[in-house]
């Protein structure tokens, strides 16, 4: 598998090289059928909000936590990756606020609760496709992140629970 380096390297050319190759040996996955009788390690990452666009910042922090989940996976344990959504909360309502032009509780409360909660619903994944392309470049940098396994916390109900 070494083969010898050439003087001068085109480096795109090698990045696409060893993107076929982890997909072609499915790495990912593999990982994970390898572990997958050690103990679960849980990490919770805190998903981005859906009502906004990916910059370099999550790269960062996505990086961060790979070295986190890595180090646990090279140390014996089982990690599930998965990549997820934070739907709600003041930046969904901010935006529904804005486009709606909601001033206080009294403009909510005419519209009514079960309203005001579809309208936010209706926005928080507007930007998927974006971060889609966004879950690409963790994957040029060797994160696994599923996209189709990917899951929104839209409720109370949707909170995974904590472990310590």
């Amino acid at each position: 598998m070494v083969e010898p380096v050439p003087e001068s390297i085109n480096f795109p050319s090698e990045e696409e090289k060893i993107l076929q190759f982890w997909q072609k040996k499915d790495c990912f996955q593999e990982c994970l059928k390898q572990s997958k009788n050690r103990p679960k390690y849980t990490f919770y990452d805190g998903p981005p909000f859906a009502t906004g666009l990916p910059h370099y910042g999550h790269i960062l922090a996505g990086t961060i936590k790979d070295i986190v989940t890595r180090f646990a996976h090279q140390s014996g344990f089982h990690v599930d990756r998965r990549f997820g959504w934070d739907c709600h909360g003041l930046p969904v309502e901010y935006e529904i606020d804005k486009t709606l032009g909601i001033k206080g509780p009294d403009d909510v409360a005419k519209m009514g609760i079960a309203e005001y909660n579809q309208q936010c619903r209706n926005i928080v994944m507007r930007y998927s496709n974006e971060w889609e392309v966004g879950v690409q470049t963790a994957v040029r940098q060797g994160f696994g992140l599923p996209w189709s396994q990917s899951h929104a916390f839209l409720n109370r109900l949707q909170h995974p629970p904590v472990q310590l």
